[in-house]
């Protein structure tokens, strides 16, 4: 059965605290795993959330802050020594590459893995799939961050009234699927285009284009809100977004799911961020991330 979810493994900024850790996400999709910025102790999260070495068919990194990428020297080592039987793909911003060599070496241990490194220094898509394209774009931040893009192939929706009027049942519906004509009646005649679904994940990053084209039409939109609205002045001199910020992208994008994350320390009541959102006009399904949450990517 396919599943599609988003699980938290961290979701603090800069520092982890008592109830958050360093960042580090992935997400399910279908057959595939796809691990995003693994901060310090992401071992560990993984641990806890139930998330296999195993589970992990590309790691995403947005930039090379500690809190987004610490956590790759043990992901990296415990990906060797659990023996994945699969190829592991690395992306990663391509001026931070000294850093990921670092990371990948930091110690000395076993490698049984194809780890295949896919540096991204530019706009677009990274890898084709046939169950998604994979993109990424450029952000605003003091070191150089991309965030990512998921985008499945659309696909049709076939219409019961429609191949009942047509006299089309049983076995000659799947011929009509593979081969598009049956008889003069043509898949158009009986079915409906299926957008497929969107996922985006932004990390550190100003108000810039590449926000907005991340996270247009998504059905689950992950996005930092690193400060609240009225430290605004403080999270564009850092890089960052406020929570009125993220919201009014999720609203003005059409994104059906928001997922808010990496707080900064400061803030003592999450609530607040909820408030801020909805202040901002987001009517859509919001989650406030906490650590080992699970976020169901919407059906359509």
């Amino acid at each position: 059965m396919s599943v599609r979810e988003f699980v938290v493994l961290g979701t603090a900024s800069q520092v982890p605290t008592r109830h958050r850790n360093h960042n580090g996400y992935l997400l399910r999709w279908d057959g595939e795993g796809i691990l995003f910025d693994p901060g310090e102790g992401t071992q560990r999260q993984m641990l806890r959330a139930g998330v296999a070495a195993h589970d992990i068919n590309r790691i995403c990194v947005t930039h090379f802050h500690g809190d987004h990428s610490l956590g790759l020297a043990g992901v990296i080592q415990r990906i060797n020594l659990d023996q994945v039987p699969h190829p592991v793909t690395a992306h990663y911003p391509a001026s931070g590459q000294h850093f990921f060599e670092r990371l990948r070496y930091a110690t000395a241990y076993r490698e049984t893995v194809q780890l295949t490194e896919a540096p991204v220094a530019a706009d677009g898509p990274l890898s084709q799939t046939p169950a998604y394209t994979l993109e990424a774009r450029r952000l605003s931040h003091p070191v150089e961050s991309f965030g990512y893009r998921l985008v499945e192939p659309d696909g049709r929706r076939m219409l019961p009234e429609q191949l009942a009027a047509h006299g089309i049942k049983g076995p000659d519906v799947g011929r009509l699927q593979r081969e598009g004509v049956l008889d003069g009646v043509t898949l158009d005649d009986v079915s409906e285009v299926r957008r497929g679904q969107r996922f985006a994940f932004v990390m550190d990053t100003r108000l810039c284009d590449g926000v907005y084209a991340l996270a247009e039409g998504c059905d689950l939109l992950v996005i930092e809100s690193t400060f609240l609205d009225e430290d605004a002045a403080l999270a564009t001199d850092h890089g960052h977004l406020t929570a009125g910020q993220a919201a009014a992208v999720a609203r003005d994008a059409g994104v059906r799911h928001l997922v808010l994350t990496h707080f900064s320390q400061r803030y003592g009541d999450p609530a607040e961020f909820e408030r801020q959102a909805r202040g901002a006009g987001f009517e859509g399904e919001l989650t406030i991330a906490q650590d080992l949450a699970r976020v169901p990517v919407p059906k359509r």
